[in-house]
């Protein structure tokens, strides 16, 4: 399983940077917010605009991932090491 060595909070630009094995990636809040995993997520139908969204904490949960503590006041979502870097990867393909 493939662990960040470092993970920082971009409060001004909104996004969060993540290091792995070296390799850093800049994802911003919008798209961590939207590929929430959570069950409370999952139901929303509606497609939200997430442009205005901040990360206010991130919170280690064990040896597994993280916990990202959203603006709008979305907290349910764990991040799993495995799915940071897919979504890390998966960002880096499609904007670039």
């Amino acid at each position: 399983m493939t662990i960040p060595t470092k993970i920082i909070l971009h409060k001004i630009s909104r996004t969060i940077e993540i290091i792995f094995d070296e390799q850093a990636y800049i994802m911003p809040a919008a798209y961590l917010r939207e590929k929430s995993l959570s069950a409370e997520q999952k139901h929303v139908r509606v497609k939200q605009d997430f442009s205005k969204i901040n990360i206010l904490a991130i919170e280690p949960v064990g040896q597994y991932g993280i916990k990202l503590i959203f603006s709008d006041g979305h907290n349910t979502g764990i991040y799993s090491w495995e799915y940071l870097a897919t979504l890390c990867k998966n960002y880096v393909v499609h904007h670039l």
